[in-house]
């Protein structure tokens, strides 16, 4: 299978040209704020520009990609988007070394909200909207806006939509690649417009409440303020974040089923009831170790662990409290959350409890067989048949996944960092989390960890945007012949 270099220059260029316009907006805020973080932005989107402007002048656009150009999109695509997203950090300066840029840009696209900032208040509003952006962008898949604008046939979009998207992701999805993006699109706009109206409305400004609609649809969880959600001290702020939290960690089809009255919504789904009955029983269980270990009164510790539960199970990881002072049984259940996460097909990272739930089925299934050594028996969800190949990749990525957080925190061990500390953030990373415990808990930063420790996490967490299978498919190039 040959491989059309140009023409994954061409679009990667559309790519970097999206980028771009969010660039420009947040120059637009910083001139007319006066702050030092002009020249930066507009360097940056003038160079974002140029170079996604240049291979669109120079390369014919084509009708067909590949399955090899498809990947080699998406993969390169993220990897240069995220690498002109660190250029305004750099050309800043103040706590951002090469380094430092490059993870603040990686966990932003990658919806991670780790974060290796010190004083987040001291950064300009120009480029905290731009660090909010890269979340925002980042979310639905840089990759899947620019498809929209993609000219040519469905094909080519069909390609890319394949992979940027899980295969599981687009079992309630009965349309052409197109509607399936505007579907996402409405979705996504339609929730981040609402949460900003009620943020609003809930005391924050205009600018926090865009800015944290952002991170809560997104599920990225970089804040405007040091202390995070805790800043606000504010029930109805939290409330109002939880709703959202649990909504973008819903599958977006099953969210657009349910508001134009479609059969196949959250109401009948049985994946989305464990969903919510599994965060049920996390939230009562942290309340009632918090409440019986004297750390905080009853309602409070529901208060506290509703959010912090649905923070991590849902990959946002905004925070309301230091969880790394809480009892070990909380921590043991929030590193579950950190690995489960929220549903695929929503903006949430991590292993997708459709993945669990698929695992304990097959479970279930595996006892029926041994039970039943002649019968043939199927899997099923919600009526539907989930055929072998699902259920065996299903199966392989929870292996692979657990594998790889079993290297990083290996690898991070040997560069001396302790081991709760390695083993939470190689979790929290790869799950596109955020934060996790010991040196990096949720009102804690990565900035202590050694620069080739942050860079692995940083691989981590495009591993786990990616969904491992885009990434690691290119490097057999062999195979692919």
């Amino acid at each position: 299978m040959n491989l059309r270099t140009e023409i994954v220059i061409r679009h990667i260029g559309l790519v970097l040209i999206f980028n771009a316009i969010f660039l420009f907006i947040s120059f637009l805020i910083s001139l007319f704020l006066v702050e030092t973080s002009v020249i930066a932005l507009l360097y940056s989107s003038l160079v974002a520009l140029i170079f996604g402007l240049f291979p669109l002048i120079y390369v014919k656009p084509t009708h067909y990609l590949s399955i090899l150009e498809g990947t080699s999109i998406v993969v390169f695509g993220w990897i240069a988007t995220c690498l002109i997203g660190s250029l305004p950090y750099t050309l800043w300066g103040g706590e951002f070394s090469f380094i430092n840029a490059w993870f603040e840009s990686v966990s932003g696209f990658t919806t991670t909200g780790s974060t290796v900032i010190n004083n987040i208040e001291a950064l300009p509003k120009g480029l905290l909207f731009w660090r909010s952006s890269t979340h925002w962008i980042g979310g639905i898949g840089v990759v899947l806006f620019t498809i929209l604008i993609l000219p040519g046939s469905n094909t080519s979009r069909f390609v890319l939509l394949n992979t940027e998207m899980s295969q599981l992701a687009k079992t309630n999805f009965k349309y052409r690649a197109k509607e399936i993006l505007r579907i996402l699109l409405y979705v996504y706009v339609g929730l981040t417009i609402l949460e900003t109206i009620l943020l609003k409305f809930a005391g924050m400004t205009l600018f926090d409440a865009i800015n944290h609609s952002f991170a809560t649809i997104a599920t990225g969880g970089f804040s405007t303020k040091n202390l995070s959600i805790s800043y606000y001290n504010s029930v109805t702020i939290e409330i109002i974040i939880i709703v959202f939290m649990i909504l973008s960690g819903v599958h977006f089809g099953l969210t657009f089923n349910t508001i134009i009255g479609n059969k196949k919504n959250i109401f009948r789904s049985s994946i989305f009831k464990a969903y919510i009955l599994i965060l049920f029983i996390g939230v009562l269980l942290v309340s009632l170790k918090l409440y019986y270990s004297e750390i905080y009164p009853w309602w409070e510790s529901v208060r506290h662990a509703a959010f912090q539960v649905v923070s991590l199970g849902t990959t946002t990881g905004f925070a309301t409290v230091d969880t790394g002072h809480w009892p070990s049984f909380t921590q043991i259940i929030l590193i579950y959350f950190t690995i489960q996460c929220a549903m695929i097909g929503s903006t949430s990272g991590g292993l997708k409890f459709d993945r669990i739930y698929i695992f304990f089925k097959s479970i279930k299934k595996q006892i029926r067989s041994i039970q039943h050594p002649n019968a043939v028996i199927s899997l099923k969800i919600d009526g539907n048949s989930i055929n072998e190949k699902t259920e065996l990749h299903a199966m392989i990525f929870i292996i692979l996944y657990i594998g790889i957080i079993f290297i990083t925190t290996m690898l991070l061990s040997f560069l001396n960092v302790d081991i709760f500390t390695a083993f939470s953030s190689s979790a929290a990373t790869i799950g596109n989390v955020g934060p996790g415990f010991g040196n990096v808990s949720s009102l804690g930063n990565y900035s202590n960890l050694p620069d080739l420790g942050k860079f692995i996490l940083t691989l981590n967490m495009l591993l786990g945007r990616l969904e491992i299978y885009g990434i690691i498919s290119l490097f057999f190039i062999k195979s692919w012949r």
